[in-house]
């Protein structure tokens, strides 16, 4: 089991749009058979407007189809279109559960 964790710096106030775009990429993922994401906005931290999104995959395999499903599949583009526009920078992190 691996949990992926993707960390948004977003553009000041743009925070919430992020959210909701990344509510309805969770449940497009949900339907296709993916567990759902865990949804976290800063209370305090290094900066402000920061979004994290938390997915558990079973395998690394399985976290790569997902990726490549947002770019492919029209419902999780559709839920996904113009975030870049909401985002300042951002990383990816990768856990094995031991």
């Amino acid at each position: 089991m691996y949990m992926s964790r993707d960390v948004f710096h977003c553009k000041p106030g743009k925070a919430k749009e992020l959210v909701l775009k990344f509510r309805a990429l969770s449940d497009a993922l949900v339907a296709k058979g993916y567990a759902p994401s865990r949804i976290y906005t800063d209370v305090s931290g290094e900066k402000y407007w920061t979004v994290v999104v938390e997915q558990d995959v079973k395998s690394v395999d399985e976290m790569a189809e997902m990726s490549r499903s947002v770019g492919t599949d029209a419902k999780l583009k559709k839920a996904m279109k113009n975030y870049h526009d909401l985002v300042q920078n951002g990383y990816r992190e990768l856990y094995k559960a031991e």
